[in-house]
């Protein structure tokens, strides 16, 4: 089969398109025949040496297709099943895949192998920080920055559907538009005006309760400035670079604020907690409350142009690999 690997870290000049065998499932676990991979800003911090990984390796975490085979004891899923997963050892970006049937979840019917793909990771991510980090409330002011991405989109109607006001941050102009057209309250230009200032004043100079940052080193010292008394700055992202460290005397000085660096999988760290994230998110989906957008598709030997895209910071939406 064909897949995708890297012998160093660096840029997305690194990722090489290579043949290799077609793994067979062990005890517990089934082989996939992917039809969709997800592309997450995760996969480029392993590529890059940020999230140091053992070398050579493949890359990529999510991915939606059929069953193909089985291994040994497998009673959760079988030949021929839909099926969708998000973790686990990497090397998504490939043909096929082996995985843990305890780490795969089986999307119901009208949600085809693409929506799983570009929603599962993300909209799972959204799920454990709005409903279960930090449970929004109806009429909450929520900041959100990178709105028109990935999760961004997702996190941005999920809490609209939850009541929430949305504060939203982007890039360009062109994304503003979309995140209008999701429903966000306020949209802010992050590289033309001062975040702290407008999120001042949209709130009446009370700052939001939580915010929401996966862009990292150019977003932090705004999303700080935006926090209300005791407000939760929820960091789940280096888009930009990593994160400054936080200093606690200046969470204090700053009325008794709190920083959490999140991971999904510490909310998914059970096949119970997995199932129930997916089904939340494939509820919302089926609802129509949340729409997915595949922004852009990828062929597989083209993984090095899709991070260079995803990097340039140029995608709206999701990002999808195909096979």
């Amino acid at each position: 089969m064909r897949a995708i690997r890297f012998e160093a870290p660096g840029g997305p000049e690194v990722l090489q398109l290579v043949e290799v065998d077609t793994p067979a499932p062990g005890p517990g676990q089934v082989l996939v025949r992917h039809e969709a991979i997800g592309i997450n800003f995760i996969d480029t911090y392993q590529r890059s040496g940020l999230y140091p990984v053992k070398l050579p390796s493949g890359l990529g975490s999510e991915a939606a297709g059929v069953v193909e085979a089985v291994g040994d004891g497998v009673t959760r899923f079988k030949v021929g099943d839909a099926i969708a997963y998000a973790g686990g050892a990497l090397g998504a970006y490939a043909e096929h895949g082996v995985v843990a049937t305890d780490r795969a979840v089986k999307p119901p019917a009208g949600i085809d192998a693409r929506i799983a793909a570009a929603a599962l990771l993300k909209g799972m991510t959204v799920e454990a920080f709005i409903r279960r980090l930090h449970r929004v409330e109806p009429g909450e002011v929520v900041l959100v920055h990178a709105a028109a991405g990935g999760v961004g989109q997702i996190m941005t109607q999920w809490l609209k559907a939850l009541g929430a006001v949305v504060i939203a941050t982007v890039g360009s102009e062109e994304k503003a538009q979309v995140v209008h057209d999701l429903g966000a309250d306020h949209v802010i230009l992050y590289r033309e005006q001062d975040v702290a200032a407008e999120v001042k004043r949209i709130t009446g100079g009370a700052g939001v309760p939580v915010a929401y940052d996966s862009v990292g080193k150019d977003t932090f010292e705004g999303t700080l400035a935006s926090l209300s008394r005791r407000g939760l700055f929820v960091s789940f992202g280096n888009a930009s670079g990593p994160a400054p460290p936080v200093d606690p005397i200046r969470l204090m000085r700053g009325g008794s604020l709190m920083f959490t660096r999140p991971t999904l999988f510490d909310y998914i760290a059970t096949t119970a907690e997995l199932d129930a994230s997916a089904a939340a998110l494939f509820e919302v989906i089926g609802s129509g409350q949340v729409k997915i957008d595949i922004g852009q598709t990828f062929p597989l030997a083209e993984a090095r142009r899709a991070h260079e895209a995803l990097e340039s910071r140029s995608t709206v939406g999701a990002s999808l690999l195909i096979p």
